[in-house]
C-alpha cells in the first residue's frame, strides 16, 4: 500500500511541477516527451507516466510501448531506494539485483534531470 501511495503522489507532484515550475517545462520542452513506469518485478505494483510539454497522464499497470522502466525486485526494495532517490541508491540497487532498468540509460538521466526540479 506504501508504493502504491508514494507512486501515486509522484504522479501529482509532477503534475504539479508542470504547472508550477518553470524549468521543469523548460527541460521537459527541451525532450519533447518521455513515457516511463515504475513496478515490481512480478507486475502486482505497476504505474506509468507519460510527459509531454502538453501535460501529464499518469495510471495504473505498464503499456508496452514506454521509453523507460524501473522494475524492482520487492516492493521493500522499491520503497528504499524511491525513498530516497540519489543516483548512489539507484546504482547500489542495481548492483545488487533489486533494481533493473529496462530502456535506454540516456532515458534515466533525462528523467533523473526532470526529477531534480521537483
Amino acid at each position: 500500500m506504501k508504493l502504491r501511495l508514494m507512486l501515486w503522489v509522484l504522479g501529482v507532484l509532477l503534475k504539479r511541477a508542470l504547472r508550477r515550475k518553470a524549468r521543469f517545462r523548460d527541460r521537459l520542452a527541451e525532450m519533447r516527451s518521455l513515457d516511463w513506469g515504475i513496478a515490481t518485478e512480478d507486475l502486482a505494483i505497476a504505474r506509468y507516466y507519460r510527459m509531454s510539454p502538453g501535460g501529464i497522464e499518469t495510471g495504473p499497470g505498464l503499456p508496452v510501448d514506454l521509453d523507460l522502466e524501473l522494475r524492482f525486485e520487492d516492493t521493500g526494495a522499491a520503497v528504499r531506494v524511491l525513498g530516497k532517490p540519489t543516483q548512489k541508491a539507484f546504482l547500489d540497487g542495481m548492483m545488487a539485483g533489486k533494481v533493473r532498468l529496462v530502456g535506454d540509460t540516456g532515458d534515466l538521466q533525462k528523467l533523473q534531470s526532470l526529477l531534480k526540479h521537483l
